[in-house]
């Protein structure tokens, strides 16, 4: 197909990594395929993962590792192209990665070796691909055939784009139209509820979306003891509203985040309140009484700073046992130690907000997938439409589980596109 023609069998808007692994996927089945991405560049966001390194997948990917509505939806597309799948295609690249903690994998030198290989897959198998793309109107054919009073429409044609391509208006035709817009998050990267536009036009319900991975805010005296603790990481154990994480906790000036504030903040609502153990491999009760009666002469603080930093331990004296900050253990009685052992394993906070999408990794919830097939992404009442990657209500876990849903979701698609 000539370059310059305005018809397609597929159209992909949105150039992430969902978008870019559908458009090579089809077009390896011969398909004539073009990605439409508003941005400058493409694949912004996987440059940008994993501080660089893009944590592209992991070894063990599961169902429970995603949040949905429907938690059966993501199986489908998970067990037709695994993580093994992608294993093989990063490996076949020579692309160098590593394990890192809880399985997760990451590029040894730069995210750009996995944009560069799909780039490749694509370039390989004829995909167009264009930048600088504002998308103005997304129709079926035919509706919009009527509507400006034409006679007859390409049979094979289902859905134009009416576009603009550096400021040029455009129409392009498509037997298949893939949703991969992404969502709301990090919209300094394109993030934007585009997506979720193209849904409700077609009549598909959308779960209110939220921020997800994303660090939290206080308003209250919290503030103060995070901005003093900026930059220091501890391992914890955080719970809310059922789910828990062991993980890393950064202070930040805003507030806290790290990994575990990152997991647990998927399951938080306004309001809600974690709870989080200090130190989450040791009954810190028992502890510090066993202390008392090995060492009766030494300060609560000294027996802490063994296990905690210690400006942190100066801070939590601050919380809980001020009046005590002189006072050696022996003084102190086991009931009290017992109490204070239990605010730093139960220490609840109330954060005022998240840092919203302006930092957020992922949108949480999204185009509801009752009316997606699970097989391939094809929504059931229009037939051709499909909806891949951050813009579905699935989500995952921090560790590789969104870009596996990614590939997984655009491999979907791309089979039947």
């Amino acid at each position: 197909m000539k370059e310059n023609s305005n018809k397609y069998d597929v159209i992909v808007l949105g150039a992430g990594a969902s978008g870019l692994f559908c458009a090579m996927t089809a077009a390896q089945r011969g398909r004539r395929v073009i990605v439409l991405e508003k941005s400058n560049k493409v694949g912004k966001k996987i440059l940008m993962s994993g501080g660089g390194r893009c944590n592209f997948t992991n070894h063990y990917v599961d169902a429970n590792n995603f949040i949905s509505n429907n938690s059966h939806f993501c199986k489908s597309a998970l067990n037709r192209y695994t993580q093994w799948d992608f294993i093989s295609l990063v490996e076949k690249y020579d692309i160098q990665y590593e394990e890192r903690k809880h399985s997760q994998l990451f590029c040894k030198d730069s995210a750009k070796d996995i944009l560069n290989m799909l780039l490749d897959e694509c370039e390989q198998a004829g995909v167009h691909i264009r930048t600088h793309c504002e998308i103005n109107a997304v129709k079926e054919v035919i509706a919009d055939s009527k509507s400006e009073g034409q006679q007859q429409c390409d049979r094979d044609s289902r859905y134009c784009v009416k576009a603009a391509i550096d400021g040029k208006p455009i129409r392009l035709e498509c037997h298949s139209l893939v949703i991969a817009t992404g969502a709301l998050s990090i919209p300094t990267l394109g993030g934007s509820s585009y997506g979720y536009d193209i849904a409700k036009q077609f009549l598909l319900d959308v779960i209110e979306p939220q921020a997800g991975l994303v660090p939290f805010m206080f308003s209250d005296s919290m503030k103060a003891v995070c901005e003093s603790l900026s930059g220091l990481s501890v391992e914890v154990e955080v719970d809310c509203n059922g789910q828990s994480f062991t993980e890393n906790m950064l202070f930040t000036h805003r507030g806290i985040s790290g990994p575990v504030m990152l997991q647990i903040s998927n399951y938080w609502s306004q309001g809600d309140s974690l709870n989080i153990n200090l130190l989450p491999n040791i009954n810190i009760s028992e502890w510090i009484i066993a202390a008392k009666n090995n060492n009766g002469k030494q300060l609560l603080k000294t027996v802490l700073n063994h296990e905690l930093p210690k400006a942190l331990v100066s801070e939590l004296q601050k919380i809980f046992w001020r009046e005590h900050e002189n006072t050696p253990l022996a003084e102190m009685s086991d009931s009290l130690l017992s109490t204070i052992g239990g605010q730093l394993s139960h220490w609840n906070l109330k954060p005022s907000t998240t840092e919203g999408y302006r930092t957020a990794e992922v949108t949480l919830r999204g185009v509801t997938t009752d009316k997606i097939s699970s097989k391939t992404m094809e929504t059931k009442s229009q037939p051709g439409l499909y909806f891949i990657g951050e813009v579905v209500d699935v989500t995952g876990h921090l560790g590789g589980f969104n870009f596996q849903w990614a590939w997984s979701s655009g491999y979907c698609a791309g089979s039947y596109a």
